[in-house]
């Protein structure tokens, strides 16, 4: 029996691997194995694709309580984000038509001295009727004519049936502590001798602080006859949840000026414009938005099921997110107007 020995190569030479048969390529291109094989060469089998869950379609209950429970977390996100984001850009939007207003009637001399206009028609519920400069807080304001909640959204508001500052009696101005601007903020933080000034139609009017009080604390006492004195009010308490008022009274230190006429009184100014109340008289306006915002919600259920959630997204978002900060908006009004 003889044997046979493979070649051996000569130095340096290099050796060429023995190439697959024919057959054993086709059978690694198509994944087969030849009988006797390792299965290591063998692909694994495919996966079936994940069946999604099914589920039973909602009832008319289910989507109506989905509904709600949609438009109460967008009215919720909305008020939020009025409250603490969209409320400070009106305010700065508000004082900038305000004083471009004030400034031109300072010009004309046309500046309101009393709760008439020139041609003594009654002053409109935000009408400029001074601007307060307080350096130490970094105050630069345009006050308005009255105090209810609509009005302090643009600005501190003058009480009605008070002299504007600087003429004889005391004055009362109130503005908010967080919402829209919270201009009276630090409010507090005045000490006893700080400068205020404040701009009417009857000139500058110079005030030094006297002195912080809360609710409990003795007032000062009565104003001499020609003699002026003004009165700062806003919120106290932590941010947008106000706990009482905080005022700061300030005494007239330049030339006491004549006072104008009041047709409001103390007995005669409405519920809405004293310390810490909400303003009812736009309700309707609430209503009429609420009444927006829920059809505009049934029309989304609606185009939802007609159409997909893909087109009902890009058509409806801005209208129910335009309905939500309506009807924030209104109900922010509802609210304390020192907030």
């Amino acid at each position: 029996m003889t044997q046979q020995f493979a070649p051996v190569a000569a130095p340096g030479a290099v050796l060429e691997a023995p190439r697959p048969a024919p057959e054993d390529q086709a059978r690694r291109s198509t994944g087969q194995h030849a009988p006797g094989s390792p299965d290591r060469f063998r692909r694994p089998p495919k996966r079936l694709p994940r069946q999604l869950p099914q589920y039973a379609p909602l009832s008319r209950t289910q989507l109506l309580v989905r509904a709600s429970l949609g438009l109460v977390a967008a009215l919720l996100a909305a008020f939020l984000i009025d409250l603490v984001g969209f409320s400070h850009l009106q305010h700065l939007i508000s004082q900038q038509q305000s004083r471009d207003l004030f400034v031109t009637q300072l010009a004309d001399g046309t500046a309101p001295v009393n709760e008439g206009d020139v041609d003594g028609v009654l002053l409109a519920d935000g009408a400029p009727v001074a601007r307060l400069q307080i350096p130490a807080l970094g105050i630069n304001e345009i006050i308005g004519e009255g105090t209810t909640s609509s009005v302090l959204a643009k600005g501190p508001g003058h009480r009605r049936d008070t002299p504007l500052p600087g003429q004889g009696g005391v004055s009362v101005i109130m503005g908010r502590a967080s919402a829209f601007g919270g201009p009276f903020g630090r409010l507090q933080e005045l000490p006893p001798g700080e400068a205020i000034s404040v701009v009417t139609g009857q000139g500058e009017q110079l005030f030094r602080v006297i002195g912080v009080r809360y609710a409990g604390d003795p007032a000062p006492g009565p104003v001499a006859s020609g003699r002026s004195r003004m009165v700062l009010e806003t919120a106290r308490g932590g941010p947008y949840f106000p706990q009482g008022v905080v005022r700061v009274d300030a005494e007239l230190v330049s030339a006491t000026q004549a006072n104008g006429g009041r047709m409001t009184t103390p007995a005669s100014l409405p519920a809405s414009a004293r310390e810490l109340a909400g303003d009812f008289s736009t309700s309707w306006a609430l209503v009429f938005a609420l009444q927006f915002l829920i059809v505009a919600e049934v029309a989304a259920v609606y185009a939802y099921r007609r159409f997909g959630w893909a087109r009902t997204w890009v058509v409806f978002v801005p209208v129910l997110a335009l309905g939500s900060l309506l009807v924030a908006d209104q109900v922010i009004r509802l609210l304390p107007n020192l907030l």
